[in-house]
């Protein structure tokens, strides 16, 4: 069957590579290969009875995807569901996109983890093939999960389901706001905290949880906020298909009291011709006057045509990327063979790799191949001054460089210049940039920064500060870490789990990802500085597509006219009137 365009990211080695193997690009070649996939498929993922290995609560359940063709030696991750807290049934909203191929034997491995505050708790692993999913009747696939906990093998350690769906085309997002009313109170003392569980029908009758709406707390009569979701994943296109709403009464321990379910479809709910009835099963059954459990209302629906971030790229939008380097003491003195900074003839230190893995990607996207590239926490000759922000081609009026070989080239000349010193301050080159993204907010032009340092920051506050203010603009920030410091503080800079927040403000959206190099660190062989850029690039790299289509739409921006392709940006376009950094 012809090849039909993914709505959504395919999460496969295209991108979220977090594990600490590697692979070389002809290792990739049966996930990405260069010929049409046969079709593309959708993994939901759940599991039932897994083992608790929590003392006083129950596991919070995440789980690992790895893939690999079957001659190669290692598997190789290619994404990692949310995390469900107190849960040992889990049912995971985040799907897995997957290239099909009818004619390569695509081997899966799925690994489930408690997590907790030192790492996570090993809870049982399945392994199969993307054939074995594709060709199970029904579509719902049960493996056992297997594995040693505590030293034994023989435990029963619970299931793994998984719904294996072909993507069809469909661009549409689904913008849905729900609210319910006469909700039964549940509890004699507290009042209901209800949230809503949307899932889609399979052809076997189970059901893949699709959505979950944040709770409404203490209330009757919940309003919950408005959604948005690609209709391939609430019914993967299909108007008339079963979608099952489940209300739930929010429990802090995870044990969630189900309150009613009702059926629709979205057909259906575009109709909005009559309220829905939630009703108890239970009570249902057992002939119950309080089977009926309140009534739940579509209190908004639109849709919105999904736009990509290549609808942007192919339509003129300019990637700029700026680079700024850690040169403060702690890295060490370039001469020492143990320093961060160290310069070999012979090979690259981690600055220089984190610098062209993720360089040579973004400079590809940008027409006018002008790099500002700076360093910080460096005294200057001959004053002895500390900057927090120094260009490294020593042009304060021009720091463009016009190749990431050229910025490898000052880079490595400013080390035999600059005394390294501190502190570690990131705010002054974030503020710098927003300065000059401010005067950019058309969708012409976005601006990626990576910020390659090896410590703790110094100045935290000022850097919350400073992302939450980014966060409405347009800008990306790439932090890698890298040496052996304590990168845990960074996390918090990171929004994937939480939004950042600080002085009684939250951060717009996600900007900032943040990777510590170490994890992508390949060693010997021939190949070993390519693949660590590889690796780091996909991990680093994967979130900018997302965080730039975010800011479009948090501006009502669309893809420029076709004509703007045809007409690359000279330097004016991105230089105002006082330099540029």
């Amino acid at each position: 069957m012809p090849h039909q365009q993914s709505t959504r990211p395919v999460l496969g080695f295209e991108a979220h590579t977090t594990s600490t193997k590697y692979i070389s690009d002809d290792q990739l070649a049966p996930f990405i290969s260069s010929t049409l996939p046969t079709s593309q498929v959708e993994l939901t993922l759940s599991c039932r009875d897994l083992i608790n290995t929590d003392i006083i609560s129950k596991s919070d359940p995440f789980c690992i995807v790895l893939c690999k063709e079957s001659w190669q030696d290692q598997y190789y991750e290619v994404m990692r569901t949310e995390t469900i807290s107190d849960n040992l049934n889990p049912q995971w909203v985040k799907k897995l996109v997957l290239n099909y191929n009818f004619e390569t034997m695509q081997k899966l491995r799925f690994e489930v983890r408690d997590e907790d505050y030192q790492g996570s708790d090993f809870l049982g692993f399945f392994e199969t093939t993307l054939s074995d999913l594709v060709s199970t009747a029904g579509r719902q696939y049960i493996g056992k999960l297997k594995g040693q906990i505590g030293g034994s093998s023989n435990q029963n350690l619970g299931e793994i389901i998984i719904v294996a769906e072909e993507v069809l085309g469909c661009k549409q997002i689904a913008q849905i706001k729900f609210r319910a009313e006469q909700l039964p109170k549940l509890g004699w003392v507290c009042s209901n905290d209800p949230f809503l569980v949307l899932s889609r029908s399979n052809e076997d009758s189970s059901w893949s949880v699709v959505a979950r709406t944040e709770p409404c707390w203490a209330t009757k009569n919940p309003i919950w906020n408005s959604f948005g979701i690609r209709v391939t994943t609430l019914c993967n296109a299909d108007f008339d298909r079963t979608i099952k709403i489940d209300c739930y009464d929010h429990r802090s321990n995870g044990s969630h009291k189900l309150i009613g379910t009702c059926y629709s479809s979205l057909r259906n709910l575009i109709a909005q011709n009559e309220p829905m009835i939630f009703f108890n099963e239970e009570k249902r059954k057992a002939n119950s006057s309080h089977a009926n459990a309140g009534i739940l209302k579509v209190d908004n629906i639109h849709f919105t045509e999904e736009i990509t971030f290549l609808d942007y790229i192919s339509r003129g939008t300019q990637l700029h990327f700026v680079v700024a380097i850690d040169f403060t003491a702690s890295n060490g003195i370039h001469t020492d063979p143990n320093s961060l900074h160290y310069l070999s003839p012979n090979r690259m230190n981690s600055y220089e790799i984190a610098l062209r893995g993720v360089g040579e990607i973004i400079s590809k996207y940008d027409n006018l191949k002008l790099f500002p590239a700076f360093g910080f926490g460096a005294k200057l000759p001959p004053s002895g001054h500390i900057s927090h922000q120094f260009p490294l081609n020593g042009n304060a009026s021009h720091p463009y460089c016009s190749s990431i070989e050229e910025i490898m080239v000052h880079y490595r000349r400013q080390l035999n210049s600059v005394q390294l010193y501190g502190p570690t301050n990131f705010a002054p080159v974030i503020n710098n940039m927003i300065s000059i993204s401010n005067q950019f907010q058309d969708g012409r032009n976005y601006f990626v920064l990576l910020i390659i340092t090896d410590g703790i920051i110094s100045d935290m506050q000022q850097t919350k500060r400073a992302i939450i203010n980014a966060s409405s603009l347009p800008i990306s920030i790439i932090i890698v870490g890298v040496g052996n410091a304590d990168f845990e503080n960074m996390d918090e800079l990171d929004g994937d789990n939480a939004r950042l927040y600080a002085d009684g403000r939250y951060a717009e959206r996600d900007i900032v990802q943040f990777v510590p190099l170490n994890k992508f660190l390949t060693h010997g062989g021939p190949n070993q500085y390519i693949k660590s850029q590889t690796n780091l690039a996909k991990e680093v790299l994967a979130e900018v597509p997302e965080q730039l289509t975010s800011f479009m739409k948090s501006k009502g921006i669309k893809p420029q006219a076709s004509e703007a392709q045809n007409t690359p940006p000279n330097v004016s376009v991105v230089q105002p009137t006082a330099p540029l950094f």
